[in-house]
């Protein structure tokens, strides 16, 4: 087997998960957000900043599902029973969340059973990606190349935690996006709790990293041999460092920084995590090249992504640019 085709496949889902987390990660957090406003302008206004986008930003989730499917369906066949709960559950609220959208304005002035649904909808599925996160984090019992574990050994106080880590990390992404996108109260309101939350986010960040490495010493042995230590320290200083160039931007007139430091939080969590289980991709047994397909699968599939990537990212930036700049109050949805 080709080593390196595997590697390169890794890279690609890795990017589209970490894309996803970011696109989708921000109008998920405004729909958590929802609730802090009863006032129907500014929730019209928080739901036209994200109105163009979030659609397309789910295709990053397709990209990363699918990508695991068919460049390593072994993994895909443990990660998929380990986990059916909660994958179950995230993409029926994401459907959920997704209908509440359009709904919501055709269904104007009686529309509060789908203001609940699109908070519902996305903090439910915010909460189930933390879960499998956590589950992953914590590894999957594997048996002759299955999954041999319970229903419910994602289930664990660790994994809850990771759960609302995710729901405090979208939220923050959604209150920047807002500071970023839109002007008055819903503006100056989403820059007071940026503040609160992302105090949150960097608190659940310390937790797991402190929480991992105690627990698995596999963990522990990457980040803390003397040769590994040396090399890898920047890491959570840079993310601290990120962490608090976000505050000070958040005390200032500052609008678009903020949003692009909490960017490099998730960036710099999401680079950790995979210091932290690379070359496994199903902790603690299965690796990239365990669980990866024939190398004409990989070749095959990468020569369609070759031509498919571009495109969509040309889409992708295509979308930001025509919609650039404020959202006001009188916005509308179209």
């Amino acid at each position: 087997m080709e080593w390196y085709l595997p590697v390169i496949w890794a890279g690609l889902i890795g990017t589209a998960v970490m894309l996803y987390v970011v696109l989708d990660g921000f109008d998920l957090g405004i729909a958590i957000l929802f609730p802090t406003t009863k006032d129907e302008g500014e929730r019209d206004q928080m739901m036209n900043s994200v109105a163009p986008f979030w659609d397309g930003n789910e295709t990053w989730l397709v990209l990363g599902g699918g990508g695991l499917w068919v460049a390593f369906p072994q993994a895909y066949a443990i990660i998929m029973p380990a986990f059916y709960i909660p994958v179950i559950l995230m993409l029926l609220a994401l459907i959920f969340r997704g209908v509440a959208f359009e709904f919501r304005w055709v269904a104007k002035p009686h529309h509060h059973r789908w203001d609940l649904a699109f908070w519902l909808g996305s903090t439910v599925a915010a909460f189930s990606q933390g879960l499998i996160l956590g589950g992953l984090i914590q590894g999957v019992t594997v048996a002759n190349g299955q999954f041999a574990g319970g229903p419910f050994d994602w289930l664990t106080p660790f994994t809850v935690m990771c759960g609302l880590g995710v729901v405090v990390g979208y939220a923050l992404l959604g209150a920047t996006w807002l500071i970023f996108k839109t002007e008055g109260p819903v503006a100056e309101r989403a820059r007071r709790q940026a503040r609160t939350l992302l105090l949150a986010l960097m608190g659940f960040a310390a937790l797991v990293s402190l929480w991992t490495p105690l627990a698995h010493p596999r963990i522990a042995e990457r980040w803390f041999t003397p040769g590994n230590l040396a090399l890898l320290w920047p890491f959570p200083v840079l993310t601290a460092f990120c962490g608090y160039m976000a505050w000070k931007r958040l005390h200032g007139a500052h609008e678009f920084t903020p949003f692009a430091f909490t960017i490099a939080i998730f960036l710099l969590c999401f680079l950790g995590l995979s210091i932290s289980n690379f070359p496994y991709l199903v902790p603690p047994s299965v690796t990239i090249w365990d669980a990866a397909a024939a190398p004409s699968s990989h070749v095959f599939v990468l020569i369609g992504v070759a031509f498919l990537l571009p495109m969509i990212l040309f889409y992708t930036a295509f979308v930001y640019w025509t919609f650039r700049g404020k959202v006001r109050s009188d916005s509308g949805y179209h």
